[in-house]
């Protein structure tokens, strides 16, 4: 015979959710004194955000609903992404739910709305925020930005591909949504509806608004695509298609072989402190032209030009090469179809036909021993940066448009920036874990 005691029997503590107590704590005492919240906010708290407050239309002494400080979108974006957090309305949420964004907010109140237009609309403000950092480990320093790494990758869009279509689609398409937005208005203007309905007719208005801008968007696009590839040789113009959904998304060839719709991120690291200095979104799917817009950009924002450049051969067309050794800028990298003129018979370190002068130094360049150790250098600094931020969230795009996706960019080379400074014993606060 069992002696094992029944459920009625067994004397078990049981939840009592509906009993009603008093509960005495502090929102600041739910989080370790070490925890990676306070340092993000002790850091954002250190910036300067004056170009944040200056678009903020209240003021302490009109009528009206506070607008969220500052420091406290920053705060949050910064931290999801550190945690490969990149939906909005994920991160929103979050600041219900979690302890670390809810600490962040401090019973401010936000929402996915606030938080995506908050992000989306920050480009020049994130610009300016990744090079005032690295300014100032410059200044410590910490970045000689002598020798800078450069590398692309491919991130797949938003938008999918069926999204893509093609000119008589295209105008087709456009005349539908512009009936449907005129029916749409002429309803708004005639029927009267309860409050609750007017907001609804309002959405419906403005999403429908919106997929006319975007069709309109991609029919330019796709004017201006057709004439560059039919300039370029690269096949009938007619042919070519634009999404519907992102306009600026092209197809590009993915690093699994595959073809995908995607923006192709550049990232300019520093070689030494192995810091995100430059970053660049394009819809171009290589890389041939993306290092002489990158290292003026550099020269532009810190006043210095790097000795070095370290890519891979991807970006060392003849033209690229020539323009940037022009400026002064040694270029250190993997030479064109290499492997083709060795079985060939052929020395790649030995002037070819069509060869400028700048390409010829670096053909003959690329021969010596010290400039090769130093291109086995590149994978490490270029491609770990990428890694990371692949690792928090940066394979595929949530937002549309170029600019969104630079914005989003941006905020990854921000948020590595930050642990490597943490790293590096640049950030002065309290708190400072690194995991």
């Amino acid at each position: 015979m069992s002696t094992t005691p029944s459920k009625s029997d067994a004397r078990v503590c049981r939840p009592q959710r509906r009993q009603r107590e008093w509960q005495d704590f502090c929102l600041d005492e739910t989080l370790p004194h070490d925890d990676i919240a306070r340092t993000v906010w002790a850091y954002v708290e250190s910036l300067d955000l004056s170009a944040l407050y200056e678009k903020i239309k209240v003021s302490s002494h009109d009528a009206g609903r506070s607008a969220i400080a500052p420091e406290v979108l920053v705060a949050l974006w910064l931290m999801a992404t550190l945690e490969g957090i990149g939906s909005a309305r994920q991160l929103d949420r979050l600041c219900r739910r979690d302890a670390r964004y809810k600490w962040i907010c401090g019973k401010v109140s936000v929402n996915y709305h606030t938080l995506s237009d908050f992000r989306s609309g920050q480009v020049e403000f994130l610009e300016q925020l990744l090079v005032d950092s690295v300014a100032a480990l410059m200044d410590q320093g910490l970045v000689p930005l002598e020798t800078v790494a450069q590398d692309g990758m491919r991130v797949r869009a938003s938008a999918g591909k069926s999204s893509f279509r093609r000119k008589p689609t295209l105008e087709e398409l456009q005349q539908q949504a512009e009936e449907h937005l005129a029916r749409l208005k002429q309803e708004n203007e005639v029927e009267s509806r309860h409050e609750a309905d007017a907001r609804k007719a309002a959405a419906a208005e403005r999403a429908a608004r919106e997929r006319k801008e975007r069709i309109d968007a991609a029919l330019r696009q796709r004017e201006e695509l057709a004439k560059t590839r039919e300039k370029r040789k690269k096949g009938d113009g007619e042919k070519t298609r634009v999404s519907t959904t992102d306009p600026d998304a092209r197809n590009m060839k993915m690093a699994n072989g595959g073809f995908n719709p995607a923006f192709n991120v550049q990232f300019s690291s520093d070689a030494d402190a192995q810091v995100i200095v430059g970053v660049d979104v394009t819809n171009e799917g290589t890389d041939g032209a993306q290092m002489p817009p990158m290292l003026d950009q550099l020269e532009a924002d810190y006043g210095q030009r790097p000795e070095t450049c370290l890519v891979d051969s991807a970006f060392t067309t003849k033209e690229s090469v020539t323009d940037v050794e022009r400026q002064r800028t040694k270029v250190v990298g993997g030479i064109p179809r290499a492997g083709q003129l060795e079985k060939s018979g052929g020395d790649p370190h030995s002037p070819q036909r069509h060869d400028t002068p700048e390409y010829i130094q670096f053909r003959k360049r690329m021969g010596e021993a010290k400039y090769q150790e130093l291109y086995k250098q590149r994978p490490c600094v270029a491609e770990f940066p990428n890694a990371v931020c692949r690792n928090q969230g940066l394979g595929q795009f949530l937002v549309r448009g170029l600019k969104k996706v630079k914005s989003v960019c941006l905020l990854h080379a921000i948020a590595f920036n930050f642990r490597r400074m943490i790293q590096l014993g640049a950030l002065q606060v309290e708190a400072l874990p690194v995991s």
